[in-house]
C-alpha cells in the first residue's frame, strides 16, 4: 500500500489529518520497535469524517499485526480505528467496500476464528453505490469460513453473505441455525429468501446479537425493513399466530409448560415483527398485543410461572425502543397479572424507558382509545336485562344497574350464568381503562424534566375530548400564556364539560377561583410545575387540593422543588447536597435501574469495583445527570455504598460536555435532584429501624440522620401532614415540630421523625421499633398524594395515640422495658 497516494485512495478525498493517519498506517519505513504491553497511540478520530473513517477501517483490516518481529507501524492507529467502530457509522465507496471485504476474506481464510460476518454484511449496507463485483467472491469466502468455524451466533449475516455468493443451501442453513426453525420463524426465513439479499442484510443488521467489532445498527435499518410491504404483512401474521397460540394454551387446547410456549428463534422473530408494527404505528397492533402480553405474562394454572418469560421481555424491549401509549397500557396490564416474583422488577425498568420515550413525543399523551366513556366519565354497557356501569374518576369502578334502577357492586347471578362472554368483555374493558389511566399519568409525569407542551387546540381535542383523558386532565393544574404572554396557571372548572360548541368557553379557573380566558389555539399548554411558582402560589394550590379532597393522578401540587443552593452556586459545576450518605448498595442499584439510570459498573470487592458513576439522560438526549458512588464494603450481610457528587452535562457537537449548574433548566434540575433525593431517602441505612440494633458500624451516621434538618421530600411531607392531621380523630394528640410528629399517647409521648419515620420515646429519647405496614391509618382518610413514608408515619401516629390498647408483644415489651 505504500505506493498509493493517500489523498486519492478509494475515491475519497481525505483531509490532511486523515491522510496523515493513513500514511502512518501504510508506510513501513516508519516502523519503530514497541515494547510488549505498551498502550496504543491515541488519535483524534472525531476529526475524521464517516467516509474517511471507512477508508481507515478498510486499510486497518488489511494490515498485518506484526512484521519482522515488531509491531506494524500503524498498529496503534489500527487499534484506535477498530475500537472506534463500536460507536461510529462508517460509510464506504465501492472501492473501500471491496477493500474491506477482501481484507476480511483474506483473514477469514487464514484464521477462521477471526471471521466477522456481521461487519461484512454491514459493510454492504453502508456502501454508497453499487456493490463491487469482487464482493461476491469475498462474501463466499467469509460465509464458508463462518460455517466451517461453527459460527452460529450471527446466522442471518452468514446466510445473507452465502446467498450473495450463491452458496446458500439447506445443509448450510442447518449448520447456521443450531436451533430448529419452525412455525413463523421458518416462515420469516423463507420470506427473506424470496425477498433477496438486501432484506436478509437488514434483518442481520437489526439483530440484537452484535459482535464486539461491529458498528451500531444503522439508524434507518428498522425503517428500511418496515418499508418492505411483504415483511410488514408477515409481521402481522406472526403476531396473530403467537396470540392464537397463547389463547390455545390458556383455553387448554395446547399443553402448558413454563417458559416453553416459544423457542429462541420465535422470540427473536416476534420481537422484530412487533418493532416493525410499533414503528409504523399499525392500527391493528393494540388488539393483538394486549391479549398476547397478558397471556404470556401469567400461567393458565395457579402456578407462579408464565408461558414465556423471554417473549414477555422481548415485547417489552420492543415497546421501549418504539413506544406507543397503547403498548405502555398493555405492559402495565401485564405487569399487574404477573405472579412470577422475579419478573416485575425487570418489567419496571423497561416501563420507565417506555414512559421516557413517550414523554419525548408531544402527541403521545393525546392518544387515548375510545372506550365509550362520556364527558361525565361514565360508560354504560347493556348485558342482557342489566347494565354494566363503568365510572371513572380517580379509579375505574364497575357497578351493575338492575331493571329497577338500583346499583350494586355485585355481579347479578343471571349475568354470570347467561352472559359469561359479555361479563368477560366488561371486565376486560375495566382493566384496559385502568391501564390507560395509569399509562397517561405516568407519561405526563415523565414529561416534567423537559417541560413538555402541546398546542392548546390539539390538547383540548385530545385530553378533554376523551372521557378517560378528561378524568385525568380535570384533576391537574395546567399552565399557558395569556394574550399578553404572561404565564397563567389554572385548574379545569368542575362545571365545564368537553364537547361544547363554544370554543371560547372559560375552561380554567386560577387558584383564587377566578375564570381564566382560554388561551390562543396555537398557544403551548403544559403541566404546571411548582418550581416555576412562588411560595405563596404553591401554598395556595396545596390548600385548594386539600380542601377539595382532590386526589391528583400524579404528584403535582405537593411535588418537591429543588432550587440551586448557595453552596451549589459556589461549587459551580457539581452538587454535594446528597453526598456522604450510607446506603444499601444492592437496593440503590435496583432503584437506579428502575428510574432509568445507567450504572457504569457494579460495585463490589473486586478490581475496579471500588467506585462508579450512574447517569440518566433527560430532555430527549439534550442533558444528562450523573451521580458518583463508592463501595464501602459489607456490614453483617449488607453491601453498603457511599453517595458522592451530582453533576450535569449537556450534549454539544456530538459529545457530553460539563455544564455549570446555573445553566441547567430549572425543571430539569429539580426533577433530577428529586431522583437523587429518592435514592437516598429509600436506600439510606437511616431508614432501616433495625440498623442501630447490635451496635453496628455506621451507627453515628444513623443517629445523626435522626436529628438532621429535614430534606425537601420530608418538608413536603410535613406540609401534607399539617393539612391532613386537623381533619383526623387524633388531631388533639398530635403536634408538628420542626423534624418530628409528636404524638401524645396514654402511656408515653412519641416523636416520629418526618424523614426516616423512626420513633423516639420521651423523656430519654429511647428508640421504639415498630415494623412497617402494621396498621393502616384510616380507611376514609384523605391523603393529597400517595407515598409509602407518609402513610407509614400516619399509621404509626394512629397506633401510638391509642397506645394503651396495643397488644403486640414486641411493642408492649419495649414500652415496659423502657417505660
Amino acid at each position: 500500500m505504500s505506493d498509493v497516494q493517500p489523498e486519492t485512495m478509494f475515491s475519497v478525498p481525505l483531509s490532511p489529518y486523515a491522510a496523515g493517519l493513513l500514511r502512518l498506517m501504510t508506510e513501513p519505513e516508519r516502523a519503530e520497535p514497541v515494547e510488549p504491553g505498551a498502550g496504543p497511540r491515541p488519535v483524534e478520530l472525531s476529526r475524521v469524517g464517516d467516509r474517511e473513517f471507512g477508508v481507515l477501517l478498510a486499510v486497518a483490516s488489511g494490515l498485518p499485526r506484526r512484521e519482522m518481529g515488531v509491531r506494524h507501524p500503524g498498529w496503534a492507529v489500527c487499534w484506535e480505528v477498530e475500537q472506534a467502530l463500536r460507536h461510529r457509522q462508517p460509510r464506504f465507496t465501492p472501492e473501500s467496500c471491496a477493500a474491506l471485504l477482501a481484507a476480511h476474506a483474506g483473514r477469514a481464510g487464514a484464521e477462521g476464528h477471526a471471521v466477522n460476518p456481521l461487519l461484512a454484511a454491514g459493510t454492504l449496507l453502508r456502501c454508497d453505490g453499487p456493490w463491487p463485483s469482487s464482493a461476491v467472491r469475498s462474501a463466499g469466502v467469509i460465509a464458508r469460513a463462518a460455517v466451517g468455524a461453527a459460527r452460529d451466533d450471527q446466522p442471518y449475516a452468514v446466510a445473507a453473505l452465502a446467498r450473495l455468493a450463491g452458496g446458500l443451501t439447506r445443509p448450510i442453513l442447518s449448520r447456521l441455525f443450531a436451533w430448529s426453525l419452525h412455525s413463523f420463524a421458518r416462515d420469516e426465513f423463507d420470506l427473506l429468501a424470496k425477498l433477496g439479499v438486501t432484506a436478509q442484510l437488514l434483518v442481520a443488521e437489526v439483530t440484537s446479537n452484535r459482535s464486539h467489532l461491529a458498528p451500531p445498527p444503522l439508524p434507518d435499518a428498522w425503517q428500511r425493513l418496515a418499508a418492505i410491504p411483504e415483511y410488514l404483512s408477515f409481521a402481522r401474521r406472526a403476531i396473530e399466530a403467537a396470540q392464537a397460540r397463547i389463547a390455545a394454551i390458556h383455553s387448554g387446547g395446547l399443553p402448558y409448560a413454563a417458559d416453553k410456549a416459544f423457542d429462541r428463534a420465535e422470540v427473536e422473530v416476534l420481537g422484530r415483527a412487533t418493532r416493525i408494527a410499533l414503528l409504523r404505528d399499525e392500527p391493528w397492533l393494540p388488539e393483538l398485543l394486549r391479549p398476547l402480553l397478558h397471556g404470556v405474562a401469567v400461567a393458565p394454572t395457579s402456578a407462579n410461572t408464565l408461558p414465556s418469560q423471554a417473549l414477555l421481555f422481548e415485547l417489552a424491549r420492543a415497546a421501549g425502543e418504539f413506544p406507543t401509549p397503547e403498548a405502555l397500557a398493555a405492559l402495565l396490564g401485564a405487569r399487574k397479572v404477573v405472579r412470577h416474583r422475579g419478573v416485575p422488577r425487570q418489567l419496571d425498568r423497561i416501563l420507565a424507558r417506555v414512559e421516557r420515550g413517550l414523554a419525548e413525543q408531544p402527541d403521545a399523551v393525546l392518544r387515548l382509545p375510545d372506550l365509550g366513556f362520556d364527558a361525565d366519565g361514565e360508560c354504560v354497557v347493556p348485558v342482557g336485562d342489566h347494565q354494566a356501569v363503568l365510572t371513572v374518576s380517580a379509579e375505574v369502578l364497575l357497578r351493575w344497574r338492575r331493571a329497577d334502577g338500583t346499583l350494586s357492586a355485585t355481579v347479578p347471578a343471571v349475568v354470570r350464568r347467561d352472559h359469561p362472554d359479555a361479563l368477560a368483555e366488561v371486565r376486560a374493558r375495566v382493566r384496559q381503562a385502568r391501564d390507560q389511566l395509569t399509562a397517561l399519568a405516568r407519561t405526563l409525569e415523565a414529561g416534567f424534566p423537559a417541560a413538555s407542551a402541546q398546542p392548546y387546540q390539539r390538547w383540548r381535542e385530545g385530553l378533554p375530548g376523551n372521557g378517560l383523558g378528561w378524568s385525568v386532565a380535570r384533576r391537574l393544574i395546567w399552565e399557558f400564556p395569556d394574550a399578553s404572554g404572561r404565564l397563567r396557571a389554572g385548574l379545569p372548572d368542575d362545571g365545564w364539560r368537553p364537547g361544547e360548541s363554544d370554543r371560547s368557553a372559560e375552561l380554567f379557573r386560577d387558584v383564587g377561583g377566578a375564570p381564566l380566558p382560554p388561551p390562543d389555539p396555537a398557544a403551548p399548554i403544559r403541566l404546571w410545575h411548582p418550581v416555576r411558582a412562588g411560595v405563596d402560589e404553591v401554598r395556595a394550590w396545596r390548600d385548594l387540593v386539600t380542601d377539595r379532597r382532590l386526589r391528583q393522578p400524579l404528584r403535582q401540587a405537593f411535588r418537591e422543588v429543588y432550587l440551586l443552593t448557595p453552596a451549589e452556586e459556589e461549587t459551580g459545576d457539581h452538587s454535594l447536597r446528597f453526598a456522604a450518605h450510607v446506603v444499601r448498595y444492592r437496593q440503590l442499584y435496583a432503584l437506579l435501574k428502575g428510574r432509568g439510570w445507567t450504572a457504569a459498573r457494579m460495585l463490589g470487592p473486586w478490581d475496579g469495583g471500588d467506585s462508579a458513576q450512574a447517569w440518566r439522560v433527560l430532555a430527549g438526549g439534550a442533558w444528562r445527570v450523573g451521580l458518583h458512588h463508592d463501595y464501602l464494603g459489607e456490614e453483617q450481610g449488607v453491601e453498603c455504598a457511599g453517595t458522592g457528587r451530582v453533576w450535569f452535562e449537556r450534549m454539544a457537537e456530538g459529545a457530553w460536555r460539563p455544564a455549570p449548574l446555573s445553566e441547567v433548566p430549572v425543571e430539569l434540575f429539580s426533577e433530577a435532584m428529586r431522583d437523587v433525593d429518592l435514592f437516598v431517602g429509600v436506600t439510606s441505612i437511616a431508614a432501616d429501624p433495625h440498623w442501630i440494633d447490635g451496635g453496628r458500624r455506621y451507627a453515628d451516621y444513623w443517629q445523626a440522620e435522626s436529628s438532621r434538618e429535614l430534606g425537601t421530600t420530608a418538608r413536603v411531607r410535613r406540609e401534607a401532614l399539617a393539612r391532613v392531621l386537623p381533619r383526623t380523630k387524633i388531631a388533639d394528640r398530635c403536634t408538628l415540630a420542626d423534624r418530628h410528629l409528636v404524638v401524645r399517647g396514654e402511656l408515653r409521648t412519641y416523636k416520629i421523625h418526618l424523614g426516616s419515620a423512626n420513633i423516639l420515646m420521651e423523656p430519654d429519647d429511647s428508640y421504639l421499633c415498630i415494623l412497617p405496614a402494621r396498621r393502616k391509618a384510616s380507611g376514609d382518610l384523605f391523603l393529597p398524594f400517595e407515598e409509602d413514608r407518609l402513610g407509614l408515619i400516619l399509621s404509626k401516629a394512629f397506633l401510638l395515640a391509642d397506645d394503651a390498647r396495643i397488644t403486640d408483644p414486641s411493642i408492649v415489651a419495649q414500652l415496659r422495658r423502657r417505660g
